[in-house]
């Protein structure tokens, strides 16, 4: 039996919206087992009106790149008004509270792929923040884990190192879905908001996407695929670096390199740490747009061959770490803003902690400190049990 998202549970049973006038954040990933879009079904129903709009980064239809501003529009299918939670300030990732005022329920349907730093999670906390203060329910609408539900990876982001990647205290990789995460902030976090959960029909914990039986519909635009997803939890540290991760090919996450690195024995390096569940091919690229845009890179291409094994966080340490010990002189940590912060290193936002920039520097091991995971990867297994929806 393929998954149903909680999309299709809602509509086949609507008594939580029956009767109200709902908003709906979303984007273009929010679509039935058959490909019929959120917006469209919501809209065209009997029995409740939706009368507002929310698009999160990249907007509701996902054409805006990554930490792009969004501004407010009409939606060209319904006429209604799209308001952004992606905007021109950090003041402008939650909802205007008289939006809400006139709302009875937030519905909200937006793919999660499982790692800290995917905002879309912290859209959804923000809402969640903002209904309560107006007092509108808040209505998540289910999907899959496209990475699992059973792995858990990483530090936990230290308090310091807050932001919109990592607006909680939360491993790098979950495990959990964003209704399971939506439990998980309100009680622990104190958003304190009225709350339903629709769930999923048929989803187990140890499900990846292609077990599902759902279509991949990207939730953003670098990230095409699901195998984009599985790497991502670690190779989403280079943005905190002058290296590309890839934006601008076809393949971006899985390639990563700089004009000055050469890619044999970039490969011959890192495929030497002998990581689980990966290989690493020497690979020349060429951005079409970001970070060196248009000069020929030398790289790789990270070909997992084992996802059950695979460690993705792990390897994206390695892969940082061993790009920088090529070429320190040509290696740089990102300074610009990132994602609304300028006081503190991208890198240490992405990590959740400035150890690692520190152990790089330093020459460090990598795996020294991936040793000292374990208790807090324990503790947060006990602490999300209480949240979890979904038992195998």
């Amino acid at each position: 039996m393929n998954v149903r998202p909680g999309l299709e549970v809602l509509l086949d049973e609507p008594q939580p919206i029956l009767g109200k006038q709902i908003g709906l954040v979303t984007n273009q990933s929010a679509v039935t087992s058959d490909i019929r879009h959120a917006v469209r079904l919501l809209h065209a129903g009997r029995g409740w009106k939706l009368t507002t709009l929310f698009g999160p980064e990249h907007g509701i239809w996902g054409e805006a790149q990554d930490m792009a501003h969004v501004d407010h529009s009409v939606d060209p299918m319904t006429g209604l008004t799209v308001y952004s939670l992606y905007g021109a300030s950090e003041k402008d990732l939650a909802p205007r509270r008289e939006l809400l005022k006139n709302l009875d329920a937030l519905v909200i349907d937006l793919q999660d792929i499982g790692s800290r730093y995917y905002t879309f999670i912290y859209t959804m906390a923000l809402c969640m923040r903002e209904a309560a203060q107006a007092g509108v329910q808040v209505i998540v609408l289910d999907r899959p884990n496209p990475i699992d539900g059973v792995h858990l990876e990483g530090n936990i982001r230290e308090e310091k190192y807050s932001s919109f990647v990592g607006m909680f205290p939360l491993p790098t990789r979950h495990g959990m879905t964003a209704g399971e995460l939506a439990r998980y902030f309100n009680k622990q976090f104190n958003l304190n908001c009225d709350l339903l959960v629709v769930p999923m029909n048929g989803w187990s914990r140890k499900m990846w996407w292609g077990d599902t039986g759902l279509p991949w519909v990207i939730p953003s635009p670098n990230m095409p695929t699901v195998y984009t997803a599985a790497v991502y939890p670690g190779m989403c540290l280079v943005e905190g670096t002058n290296l590309s991760e890839g934006r601008g090919t076809t393949h971006p996450f899985e390639f990563f390199g700089a004009p000055w690195l050469e890619p044999f024995r970039l490969a011959d390096r890192l495929n030497g740490v002998g990581l689980p569940g990966v290989r690493f091919r020497p690979h020349y690229f060429l951005p079409q747009f970001q970070k060196h845009k248009g000069k020929v890179c030398g790289g790789v291409e990270m070909h997992v061959t084992n996802r059950a094994t695979f460690e993705p966080y792990r390897t994206g340490l390695w892969c940082v770490k061993i790009a920088r010990d090529a070429d320190p002189e040509q290696f740089q940590w990102r300074t610009e803003e990132y994602e609304f912060v300028t006081d503190r290193l991208a890198i240490d936002l992405l990590a959740g902690s400035s150890k690692y920039r520190e152990l790089v520097e330093s020459g460090g091991n990598v795996d020294d400190w991936v040793a000292t995971w374990e208790d807090e990867l324990r503790d947060f297994a006990r602490l999300r049990e209480e949240f979890l929806i979904y038992r195998d």
